[in-house]
């Protein structure tokens, strides 16, 4: 069976016509004589798209009862029976209610396409899994209902549906988007220009990156291997030298003539893992990058030219940007630069390369390798010259039992053991010696450097030669062999760190303290010095530092403009001090990261309180709005002189008042409690308390009506609370209880290991499992309507108040249905007293 065709229409926010489109391309398909059906689509009661639905059939949706409510979702065995061409599901990320077929709507989708049917569905950026984190940071809010990207990439066409912010807050003042009461608070948080901009971006980043994928996908199929020029995408190569910053900016320049320019850098390493460019200049061009706007990539390769343009032609690029050679002419005689070999072999990237001021103008030393070290160096030289003399005594006193060719292949292996000890210059010493000796003791005429048999001469050049050669191939490979152990020791002291100071809790000490292990010193520390004043000022120190030691510091690095790395004690060497740049590198990432988290934290704590604002000023819109509304009605009444009022309606216009008023005290008082509780100003008076007495006061302060049950035994051993802001916190409680039960609301008391549990039981309607952590944010009221008072702080005092007096507040479902709130603080020794049972109503 043929797998049905999924289209998805994709929206930056609700509002922007996702299901208008859908609704236009079913009238579209019906015309050319498609059978189309709506399986689900949500019209959330707008009129246009009302109208658009009554020309569409219908499957009739699926009616589940759950909670004492009856919810509709797609019936997917209908849609089955019925089987059209095409049907519409709307709101591809809802959560379907218990009790249907699967868990999510997409995944019924995913049965309708397995059947055979095309599927036309929806959904919003919002609701993209991997773009959830990101929504939250920018609207404060965060998606509940997802679906995983990969669903949405596999859909055969993902049309956007996009629109201005502008035009979509017109919209929404128009009230085409939401009802008349929700459009202020709607433009107030969700809806701001600037969480509607970055949520377009978004939206256009995203499909845009499907399309690149698909044109990937493309290209690769038709086995196309030529850039298509499509984006105006720069690769800038890298060798790790002094050029490379001139490189990015030119290269950063160039991307930016066109829209959409992207730049790449990357740089070529060797297949065999040894680095040649230092540490602390890569990851300084990695930053720079950074801050132009492009990517830094690393490939492999042995072949630097090769490897450049297969990553160009990989990431379709259109340009690639190098610096001009600085090698030295003489140089490009033996074998053609990088740059030369890109240029011939590009085909159809341009090639730009860039001068620069070291071109041609460094004189390139003479590398000669590491050190073997002095022991075997002098061993060598001992061998090239002793060695030397003994094998020449010892050939002429024997003179008579060997000959020329003989005594050359001894002062080869001679040559050839020096080579192997001492490397390339006891080697050389050796072979011109040894060369002058069989010259002068053992080639015809002897005593003389003249050669009279040219086989002789010969012999002579070939000894020279291959001398040189051996001694090369072990020069280099030392080097070689060196120069791996170099880099698998930087790798292991960077893995090592890296390991370790994942679980350190103070990761720059604890990198400072591996740091003198690692190089064998005294102490080591971070140091800020300011422009204005010279002092230094320590940011992070081994226990054992003194700044008065700075001075004579065996190395002070620098890690950014304001902070070096300072090293006390002992003597680095060459390979040492390279492996400091990554230790100033560890630092400079951990500095920064500290200054992000406080900057997070800060902003953070901004947003909160932004978020509290606009939260408190919407509830206080309506919450405190409605009692004053009520007293001032029941006043002017009571002041008419007009109107004749029974003694009746007399008292029932003064309980509006009282109780109006009482409703208005509530709501100051937790108000006030929520500011001190933010500010930090609550300082409990924590005393040895009888659990029961505390529930009977509260019961007495009670402000709503309905029956109160407590179990509560006062020889509960005591609690260490205090006894004012117990209250409060039962009083929030059991009245949130009362207004959301009809029924009894039950205190029960136990006693545990160390704290003592009220559980506050009542058989309302319950809180979904996803939502009992929520119901203690401020301003938060499930089940809100607009007839219920309250700002919704009543359980966010209550647990700020727990908290301050080191106790904790939860939300449990009761057994059989309801909610149950658990309170739980310090306990202390039994009270002996006799259990007494209460009721109140």
């Amino acid at each position: 069976m043929t797998r049905g065709v999924l289209r998805v229409y994709l929206g930056s926010a609700p509002g922007v016509g996702k299901t208008v489109a859908m609704l236009s391309e079913a009238q579209r398909r019906i015309e050319r004589g498609t059978d189309v059906v709506i399986g689900v689509c949500e019209s959330h009661g707008r009129p246009f798209t009302v109208s658009m639905m009554a020309d569409v059939e219908k499957v009739p949706m699926r009616h589940l009862e759950h909670r004492g409510a009856t919810l509709t979702e797609l019936d997917v065995p209908a849609v089955l029976a019925r089987r059209p061409e095409v049907v519409l599901v709307d709101e591809l990320a809802h959560t379907n209610a218990p009790g249907s077929r699967h868990e999510k709507r997409w995944q019924d989708v995913e049965e309708l396409l397995d059947a055979g049917i095309d599927v036309i569905s929806t959904v919003n950026i919002q609701h993209l899994e991997s773009l959830n984190d990101v929504v939250e940071s920018i609207t404060g809010v965060r998606q509940l209902e997802t679906v995983p990207d990969e669903f949405v990439r596999a859909a055969d066409q993902v049309e956007l549906v996009d629109m201005s912010p502008e035009a979509l807050r017109r919209r929404l003042a128009h009230g085409n988007v939401y009802a008349a009461e929700k459009v202020d608070a709607a433009l107030a948080n969700y809806f701001r220009v600037g969480n509607l901009s970055a949520l377009r971006e978004l939206s256009l980043l995203w499909v845009a990156d499907r399309v690149e994928e698909g044109l990937t996908r493309y290209r690769a199929d038709q086995g196309i291997t030529q850039s298509w020029p499509t984006r105006e995408r720069v690769v800038v190569a890298l060798t790790g030298g002094p050029e490379g910053r001139t490189l990015l900016r030119r290269g950063a320049q160039i991307a930016s003539r066109g829209s959409g320019g992207e730049l790449i850098a990357v740089h070529v390493t060797r297949s065999d893992g040894l680095v040649s460019a230092e540490i602390d200049e890569m990851e300084a061009l990695r930053r720079l990058t950074g801050e132009l706007g492009g990517t830094f990539q690393t490939v492999k390769g042995d072949d630097t030219a090769q490897a450049i343009l297969a990553f160009a032609r990989g990431v379709n690029a259109r340009q690639v940007v190098l610096g001009a050679s600085r090698r030295k002419r003489w140089q490009e005689l033996f074998s053609p630069g990088v740059g030369q070999r890109v240029v011939e072999e590009s085909g159809d990237v341009d090639v730009q390369l860039v001068t620069h001021d070291w071109t041609r103008s460094v004189r390139a030393p003479l590398r000669i390798g590491p050190e073997l070290g002095r022991r075997r160096t002098l061993s060598g030289w001992a061998l090239a010259t002793a060695g030397t003399l003994g094998l020449t005594w010892v050939l002429n006193v024997t003179g008579q039992w060997h000959d020329l060719p003989l005594e050359v292949l001894l002062f080869l292996l001679l040559t050839v053991c020096a080579a192997v000890v001492g490397g390339l210059w006891p080697a050389l010493a050796a072979a011109v010696l040894s060369s002058l000796c069989i010259n002068w003791y053992f080639t015809e005429p002897k005593h003389t450097l003249t050669i009279s048999d040219p086989q002789n001469l010969v012999a002579l050049l070939v000894f020279l030669g291959v001398a040189v050669a051996v001694a090369s191939v072990v020069h280099l490979s030392e080097r070689r062999a060196a120069a791996a152990r170099a880099a698998q020791r930087e790798a292991a002291a960077l893995a090592s760190s890296a390991e370790s100071l994942l679980g350190e809790e103070d990761q720059l000490r604890a990198l400072l303290v591996q740091a003198v292990e690692f190089f064998g010193l005294e102490s080591a520390a971070v140091l800020s010095r300011a422009s204005v004043r010279q002092e230094w000022a320590v940011v992070g120190a081994t226990e054992d530092f003194d700044v008065e030691k700075v001075r004579g510091a065996s190395v002070q690095a620098s890690i950014d403009d304001e902070n070096s790395l300072v090293l006390i004690g002992g003597v680095l060497t060459g390979d040492d001090r390279r492996l400091v740049s990554a230790f100033t590198t560890r630092a400079e990432a951990i500095l920064h990261r500290a200054v992000l988290v406080r900057e997070a934290a800060r902003a953070k704590s901004l947003a909160k309180d932004n978020r509290a604002r606009t939260a408190l000023l919407a509830a206080v819109s309506h919450d405190l709005r409605t009692p004053l509304a009520s007293i001032k009605a029941a006043a002017s009444s009571l002041r008419a002189s007009d109107v004749e009022f029974s003694e009746a309606d007399r008292e029932a216009l003064l309980e509006t008042i009282e109780e109006s008023s009482d409703t208005l005290t509530g709501l100051v008082a937790n108000l006030l409690d929520m500011s001190r509780l933010q500010s930090g100003a609550v300082a409990p008076r924590l005393e040895a308390l009888h659990v029961a007495e505390v529930v009977a006061d509260a019961a007495e302060h009670l402000t709503t009506t309905g029956r109160l049950r407590s179990t509560a035994a006062v020889d509960t051993p005591l609690i260490e609370a205090d006894r004012g802001l117990l209250e409060r916190v039962l009083v929030n409680v059991i009245e949130n209880a009362h207004r959301h039960s009809s029924g009894e609301v039950v205190v029960t008391a136990a006693a545990m290991a160390e704290r003592i549990q009220l559980r506050i039981v009542d058989r309302g309607p319950g809180v979904p499992r996803d939502a009992k952590e929520s119901i203690f944010a401020p301003f938060q009221r499930f089940g809100d309507a607009p007839q219920r008072n309250g700002l919704g702080l009543g359980l966010a005092v209550a647990r700020g108040l727990m908290e301050a007096m080191n106790g904790t507040i939860t939300a449990e479902d009761t057994p059989g249905g309801g909610l149950t709130i658990v309170i739980e603080l310090p306990r202390l020794e039994p009270a002996r007293n006799i259990a007494a049972r209460k009721t109140w109503s």
